[in-house]
């Protein structure tokens, strides 16, 4: 599966705070990282910039043959064996493209089962803000403070340190 990074020696700001009387909003850029043996490429044409990501599968034969073995690609003949569902392309994607509502529901799920493990989990309560397009959570205390958390989900372009919203 992706890895959740921080948007970390980006350009712009990759977080932000806006805090009102009893209530605060946190809003971080999280960038998604493709696992090994896939990338994330922007899907364009030539009348319209990219608003897809295409998941496509790569090849680590190189990495593999130290250890005497192929790559799942080409020992699979380029294909995923369809009945795991655990695989990043059916479980984050329509098609071949990565699906935000997908990936959003996925984020959620992570966090709210990381969120138990917490010991502020005891004090406070985590609800998910209903959401198809970025991360949303209400964190509330006992004494009835409040603060919203957004995650905006987004994967970077190359190595350029340019990104591009899931949005």
């Amino acid at each position: 599966m992706p890895e959740l990074h921080p948007a970390t020696g980006t350009d712009t700001s990759s977080e932000a705070w806006s805090i009102q009387e009893d209530s605060s909003t946190y809003r971080l850029l999280v960038i998604l990282r493709p696992p090994p043996g896939h990338s994330f490429t922007p899907e364009s044409t030539k009348q319209s910039p990219a608003k897809r990501i295409r998941v496509a599968l790569e090849c680590l034969c190189s990495e593999e043959q130290l250890l005497g073995q192929m790559c799942f690609l080409h020992a699979s003949g380029g294909q995923l064996p369809w009945d795991q569902d655990w695989y990043l392309l059916d479980t984050l994607c329509t098609g071949s493209c990565l699906d935000p509502k997908k990936v959003t529901q996925w984020v959620q799920m992570l966090v709210a089962s990381a969120w138990l493990l917490l010991p502020q989990s005891h004090h406070f309560q985590l609800s998910a803000l209903p959401s198809s397009k970025s991360c949303s959570w209400q964190l509330s205390s006992t004494s009835g403070l409040h603060c919203s958390i957004e995650l905006a989900l987004a994967v970077q372009q190359g190595s350029s340190g340019a990104y591009m919203s899931l949005e």
